[in-house]
């Protein structure tokens, strides 16, 4: 085989490698936001609020656009401002309490250039808050990814909204109040 050849498929296997890791990424990023959290021993929120942050950049971008998620999401810039973000969203407990959320994804096209990617997204999330309300919420994604120190992360999560539904109330007939899917 000649060097050149060997490039070649050193070029691709790394692009490979990047398009698996970016793939772990996001399917973490959405099971550590999922409801009730799966992953085994995370003792509170702020213990999985600190997991997602591993995720990204200390630059990173987190930001909500269009007609609907600019206001309700906003921008945040840096770590500091994604913390408050993700403080604000499981900090404050609400009523009612959401019980079930959970992200699925659909429609990924990742492109990696370098040490530098982005990924598209479709995602669909059902919602069951405590009063027995349902929602379905639909979002697309469009994140960007850096390679920094051999690890790659997240540098933004760009979300918009596609549709919220309301779903028929109690729609869920069982769900778990802890998971444990994980556990050893």
């Amino acid at each position: 085989m000649t060097a050149d050849a060997i490039a070649a498929l050193t070029a691709r296997i790394e692009v490979l490698e990047a398009e698996a890791e970016i793939r772990r990424i996001q399917a973490r990023y959405m099971l550590l936001c999922d409801t009730p959290c799966p992953e085994f021993g995370v003792r509170d929120d702020a213990e999985r609020i600190d997991l997602i942050l591993d995720l990204y950049t200390d630059d990173a971008v987190w930001e909500g656009v269009g007609e609907y998620y600019n206001g309700q999401f906003g921008r945040a810039e840096g770590k500091d401002a994604i913390r408050k973000h993700f403080q604000a969203f499981w900090g404050e407990k609400r009523d009612p309490a959401l019980l079930l959320n959970v992200h699925y994804l659909t429609s990924e096209q990742i492109h990696v250039d370098g040490a530098e990617a982005d990924g598209q997204w479709v995602h669909m999330q059902p919602w069951l808050f405590s009063d027995g309300r349902s929602l379905l919420r639909s979002s697309r994604l469009n994140n960007t990814f850096r390679k920094e120190d051999g690890r790659w992360r997240v540098s933004r999560t760009r979300t918009e909204n596609i549709f919220i539904a309301p779903l028929p109330d109690r729609f869920a007939e069982s769900y778990p109040s802890a998971s444990v899917l994980m556990q050893p």
